[in-house]
Parts: C-alpha cells; structure tokens; sequence
C-alpha cells in the first residue's frame, strides 16, 4: 500500500480576511498617554515583501497583533514598557510567516534609551551591525522597525 506524502505544517499563509480591521494592533489607545505609532515591514531574504506574514508585539502585560499588506508593512500603537529582567525597555516580537516551521522572536528597543541599551545584556552582546536590526528608528514621530528573515542584515532572532 502506498500512503501519500503530504507536505510539512508551516506556521502561513495567513488567510487575511482573519486579520484584517482587527484592533488588535493597538495595545494602548491612540493619543494615550505616551501612545506612538510603530511601523515597519516584513521583507525576505532579497528584500521583497512577505504580504501575508502576521507580526504580534508584546510588552510584558500586553499583546497586539497585525498582519501585513501588500507591501509587507504592519503597525501598531504601543507605550514604551518598563524594563524587564534588568534589561533596557524593550517590545518582544514574534514573526509568522510562509516556509517558517516555528515563528521567529526578536525585540524592538527603543531609540531614546541609549544609556540603557548600551547596559543591556543581550545588546551589550551582539556586534553594532546585529545589534541595530533590534533598536527602532525615529521616523516623523513613528517608529519604524523593518523584520528581514534572512540575507544580508538580516534582523537577530532568538531560540523559542
């Protein structure tokens, strides 16, 4: 007897109709107190964008989640949380997208703590190359935190 193969379970494609319009994304109200807006996009090894990636920010006591559109692009409305672990405040993040057979963790830092990212442990750590895929940039009042899976600057992952 002949049992079919059938292919590995991976963690996408994300059906976008379970996605889309959700509140999720929004982990504090916008134009609460120290709300602001991170954006960013989920790109590929060759910088083309993953569109049907799901992207969940976490900040200790709270989540969000966001799927992406067209252009790979999420956001979401977060406050800086406190900081754990000794560590400088930080956002955990986890990627789920196509071809992935476990979502990927990284964190977002933030751009206005140096003092505390330079004391940070896991920061403290990695070379500045890596160590930038996880600090945010300030962009026109938003932060802006890209994910590319792989390649060239690739954004430092973490094991689950």
């Amino acid at each position: 007897m002949t049992v079919p193969k059938t292919p590995s379970q991976t963690v996408g494609p994300f059906f976008k109709i379970g996605l889309c319009r959700r509140p999720d994304n929004e982990l504090v109200p916008v134009g609460a107190p120290g709300a602001v807006r991170l954006s960013g996009s989920v790109v590929d090894g060759d910088g083309i964008p993953i569109d049907d990636a799901m992207v969940e920010v976490w900040d200790g006591s709270r989540w969000g989640r966001a799927g992406t559109d067209a252009e790979g692009r999420f956001h979401f409305v977060v406050a800086k949380p406190p900081p754990r672990d000794g560590g400088a405040p930080r956002l955990d993040v986890f990627v789920f997208a196509r071809g992935l057979l476990k979502h990927q963790l990284t964190r977002v830092y933030f751009p206005d703590e140096p003092a505390a990212n330079d004391a940070d442990d896991v920061l403290s750590s990695l070379d500045r190359v890596e160590r930038e895929t996880l600090i945010a940039v300030q962009e026109d009042g938003v932060l802006r935190f890209d994910v590319r899976m792989q390649g060239e600057r690739e954004t430092v992952f973490f094991a689950v």
